[in-house]
């Protein structure tokens, strides 16, 4: 087995991080649409939390934003001119089309991509696959730079396979790593990849939540596992699960499975409601981690300790579970979990049991990315990584001091503490994002990867 180690990749908050309500389904993002944003702000905290999982001792590292506002698909939707002239159209004639690609979504990069360690792989290498968020418009538009970002990151074709993104249609709906995670006794071997999907698009008998949209299908998981080389002979193995959220609880604002449960090496953590069939998942798992089952921490939040209400307000399950040793767990929450009473006597009770192997919990301030419906698990990317593959990763965007201390005075350079709806439109803020990402690419040492530079 080889020795392997969990990296998160963070995105770094974009310029234009705005709040315009563009996700239905996630009450945070909607609740908050027309307040203004503070960008400057938003990055810092995200920075923060980084260099302090670094600090923890976690492989740290950072993913750039995307060109925002993006001109390349507003010229494909008809307006024409200069840059300015089709910032001036679409400000008249599309005021919501010009939000939507304005965005700063990419920062939430548990959602970029589904990634299979080598341990996993018939082909013994890290597969990534770019999501195609087909379900929101403004973030269907991220797959191919995500894509780009991603290769340039892990630019190794002897330990890395990046693969296309699926076909952008309903039946294929991904929404990446945020309903996917990875069970494992140990990073380098051979794990158990949990994949949680909202309906089966192809069989219209199958429960689907009535009032908020499925992101993801059964028929896009089963893909990644295909293109990933989770199988033998073209079968998938039980090392591969499948399960479906409760499409009561996406109803409720569950709009993803990260929303509501959350995994890491032998501990599942997740709400009592979370899916459609708990006793069957429950079962799966334990099925797929084989004799040592007694060592698999399944971990139940009754709706007695803590309601759905308060998983959503607070956002309990979208952490970050870290392995800091056998059995020593520790839960990156955001503040909310801190100020929810219900959720706070949750987790003082949870880290003193003995049987939990969860040991202590770090809170983080991230207001401006929960304002718009993202927390800690949201903003980052699982790769497990082995010494040789970590080697082989871009090492200009892997956290350090002095990467830490360049980006927060790039920051404070580039970036407003203000932002409205309405400011979307102004030719300068294409030209201040435009020259804060050339400058990025330089410091990440990325290449070209954005539309403007080519």
């Amino acid at each position: 087995m080889n020795k392997a180690t969990e990296a998160n990749f963070d995105g770094l908050v974009g310029p234009t991080h705005n709040y315009s309500g563009l996700s239905f389904g996630n009450v945070a993002s909607f609740s908050n649409s027309a307040k203004p944003s503070n960008p400057k702000a938003a990055a810092k905290q995200g920075l923060i939390k980084m260099k302090a999982l670094a600090d923890m001792g976690f492989l740290q590292g950072v993913l750039a934003p995307h060109e925002r506002p993006h001109i390349s698909t507003l010229r494909k939707l008809g307006f024409t001119g200069s840059d300015a002239a089709i910032l001036e159209k679409a400000a008249k004639q599309a005021p919501k089309l010009l939000a939507a690609v304005s965005s700063a979504s990419c920062m939430w990069t548990a959602n970029a991509a589904t990634v299979s360690p080598s341990g996993d792989t018939q082909d013994g290498k890290v597969h990534f696959t770019p999501a195609n968020l087909v379900n929101k418009f403004h973030r269907s538009i991220e797959h191919e730079t995500t894509g780009t970002i991603l290769q340039a990151t892990f630019n190794s074709e002897k330990h890395f396979v990046h693969h296309p993104a699926l076909p952008s249609v309903d039946h294929f709906g991904d929404e990446g790593a945020a309903n996917h995670t990875r069970f494992c006794h140990d990073y380098g071997e051979q794990g158990i990849e949990f994949f949680v999907y909202g309906m089966e698009a192809f069989n219209h008998a199958a429960p689907k939540p009535a009032k908020f949209p499925a992101r993801h299908t059964l028929e896009a998981s089963q893909a990644i596992a295909r293109l990933h080389g989770l199988h033998k002979n073209g079968v998938t193995t039980n090392q591969v699960v499948y399960a479906q959220q409760n499409p009561d609880m996406i109803d409720a604002g569950v709009f993803h499975n990260d929303v509501i449960a959350v995994g890491n090496r032998n501990a599942h953590f997740y709400h009592q409601e979370a899916f459609l069939d708990s006793a069957k998942m429950k079962q799966d798992l334990l099925n797929a981690w084989g004799d040592r089952a007694s060592k698999f921490h399944l971990i139940e939040v009754p709706s007695s300790a803590v309601s759905v209400e308060d998983c959503i307000q607070s956002y309990l399950f979208n952490s970050q579970l870290l392995s800091r040793g056998e059995n020593d767990m520790v839960l990156v929450v955001p503040g909310e979990c801190e100020s929810n009473s219900a959720v706070w006597a949750y987790l003082n009770e949870l880290v003193s049991s003995h049987q939990s192997p969860i040991k202590a919990v770090k809170v983080f301030d991230l207001k401006q990315s929960m304002s718009n419906g993202g927390g800690p698990a949201c903003l980052r990317l699982r790769v497990a990584l082995t010494q040789a593959e970590q080697a082989a990763v871009n090492p200009a965007t892997l956290m350090t001091d002095t990467l830490f201390e360049t980006l927060n005075n790039w920051v404070e350079k580039h970036y407003r503490d203000e932002l409205n709806e309405k400011n979307l439109a102004d030719p300068q803020l294409l030209i201040e994002s435009r020259t804060a990402l050339d400058e990025l690419t330089k410091i990440l040492a990325l290449g070209s990867v954005y539309d403007f530079q080519r």
